[in-house]
């Protein structure tokens, strides 16, 4: 899947590419107005998303632009701006949605994933753990008479350790994949994850989440 990304802040737009790509999207960005308009035209993609204020062309107008284009092309606004007017001229050129700064990168992929679905662009968001399913897209974990709801750690980890089932996988590299880095207090906050995720999968008698000591975790799914 890919993305558009045009971000004039320099430290944000890496961020957000690089968290982005960690999830498995292709990101071009770029830092102007013009520069995305151009990087629209020459390849294509599946989703925008658009700082507001811009230098040069800002990010109402390379909506109008690219929607000539393309009117189908889902589009997220990014802006600090609060002001109602600029929300209801975004959405009335066509956006699907808007994020105010600061966000966490987390909110971003779920409205991302929740407008590609909308658009039929992705599949469900859904998995079955033996006689459980997993909802991606409602933070969800259900059977077995009970509903756990997920927080966007816990739903990134266990699709993480579905993605990579039946094999060992490093502590650091998911708190690399993650969380960006491997930090010791980080990983005490993926202890406690996992500890929730072993309370939650309990039930299910096909799945085992195993520590191996000194490397890291392995998902097990037996049948």
């Amino acid at each position: 899947m890919k993305l558009l990304l045009v971000e004039d802040d320099k430290d944000l737009g890496n961020v957000l590419a690089q968290y982005l790509e960690m999830q498995s999207f292709t990101v071009d960005l770029v830092r102007s107005g013009e520069e995305g308009l151009k990087k629209f035209r020459e390849n294509g993609h599946d989703l925008c998303i658009l700082d507001i204020m811009l230098p040069g062309m800002d990010g109402l107008a390379l909506c109008e632009n690219i929607k000539q284009i393309n009117s189908d092309i889902p589009i997220i606004f990014l802006t600090a701006r609060t002001s109602k007017e600029d929300i209801l001229k975004g959405l009335k050129l066509g956006a699907d949605d808007y994020v105010t700064k600061p966000f966490e990168p987390e909110e971003l992929i779920l409205r991302i994933n929740n407008i590609l679905r909308r658009s039929g662009l992705a599949d469900p968001e859904f998995s079955t753990i033996g006689k459980m399913q997993f909802k991606y897209d409602e933070m969800l974990l259900e059977g077995y008479g009970a509903v756990s709801k997920l927080t966007v750690k816990e739903t990134d980890l266990l699709q993480f350790f579905l993605k990579n089932k039946n094999k060992v996988i490093k502590r650091e590299e998911i708190l690399v994949q993650l969380w960006g880095e491997n930090d010791y207090f980080l990983g005490r906050s993926l202890d406690v994850f996992i500890s929730r995720l072993r309370k939650y999968l309990k039930p299910e008698k096909s799945v085992r989440l195993e520590t191996i000591h000194g490397i890291g975790y392995i998902f097990k799914i037996t049948k």
